[in-house]
């Protein structure tokens, strides 16, 4: 199949989800730059250093809202275009079912009395900013990927894993072996950890540090809940593009899943990692050990499916 040229002008609903995912994340990098200006005031200096992270994803967002809405952002390398899409589709898309539910129930852990929570305009503008960017980003990036990529989303995904073993009768047994071999041990790891945070959504204490600060609201269980969701997704996105997700499944379905699912498993694992690592910054509710090695392999399974996904669906003759 002949990939078509990255160019021409994106349509205005591109545009419009561009403009508004920047403008969006414009909002929580005003946060964050006012939080700056406040620890270096107050010489807490981690606080500078975690937020100054913030701020450099932040103003990768907002150029990736740019590139959305922009020409120029289809003539972009595509190394440098596939990471960040990738990895802000995975912390912000992902959590959109988190943020939707969230938002229908009353805070199941009040303020403790004594401690200020955040200025008010400080959390409509953080929330206005996560929502708002995950929103545009749902309609912005299948956009650009299918007008950049556009037979990555073409077709149904049983007719590409045919297709992938129809170029001589030989190899066709081989090759339908092979990807499916690679399809069964690539969903391990993230089914496992779909395992594990349903069980600890569900109520489960195996696993669980007795020391760490209890977590059992229902806001940490709902976050666990989404992040169980999104491995399933990812587990389901790899057995449909390897043909098993029924005849009538479009390629898009199990592609846009797979990636964003992949995405989450990589970021918030390297996020959390990035807390982890320094002693004493944060007590993860389970035992640290056990939260390290969780997060070191939804690392790695968010690269093995991401990778997995393009083999599965990237034709010989095809490019990024």
């Amino acid at each position: 199949m002949r990939v078509r040229a990255a160019s021409g002008a994106p349509t205005l609903p591109r545009r419009a989800a561009g403009y508004a995912a920047a403008g969006a994340m414009s909002l929580y990098l005003l946060v964050k730059v006012v939080w700056i200006a406040l620890a270096v005031r107050h010489g807490t200096a981690d606080w500078v250093l975690l937020n100054a992270v913030t701020v450099v994803m932040a103003l990768a967002g907002i150029g990736l809202g740019l590139a959305l809405a922009q020409p120029w952002g289809m003539r972009l390398p595509a190394w440098l275009v596939v990471p960040v899409v990738w990895i802000s589709g995975g912390f912000l898309v992902s959590m959109l079912p988190y943020l939707i539910v969230s938002s229908l129930l009353a805070p199941s852990t009040p303020e403790p009395a004594g401690e200020p929570g955040l200025p008010a305009w400080e959390t409509v503008f953080i929330g206005a900013g996560f929502l708002g960017m995950a929103l545009a980003l749902v309609v912005g990036l299948p956009l650009y990927l299918r007008d950049r990529w556009p037979w990555a989303f073409a077709g149904r995904a049983a007719d590409r894993a045919s297709g992938r073993a129809s170029d001589g009768a030989a190899d066709r047994a081989a090759v339908g072996a092979g990807a499916g071999a690679r399809t069964r041990w690539t969903t391990v790891a993230p089914a496992a950890l779909a395992v594990l945070w349903t069980y600890w959504a569900a109520g489960g204490t195996a696993g669980l540090d007795p020391s760490a600060p209890r977590t059992e609201g229902a806001d940490a269980r709902l976050l666990l809940a989404d992040s169980a969701l999104c491995a399933v997704c990812g587990v389901w996105s790899l057995w449909a593009l390897n043909g098993r997700g029924g005849a009538r499944t479009p390629s898009w379905l199990p592609m846009a899943l797979g990636f964003v699912a992949s995405g989450s498993l990589f970021a918030w694992g390297a996020w959390k990692l990035l807390w982890l690592l320094p002693p004493g910054v944060y007590q993860p509710a389970e035992y640290r050990w056990l939260a390290l090695a969780e997060h070191v392999v939804a690392v790695g399974a968010g690269l093995a499916m991401v990778i997995t996904l393009v083999r599965s669906t990237r034709p010989a003759s095809a490019r990024l």
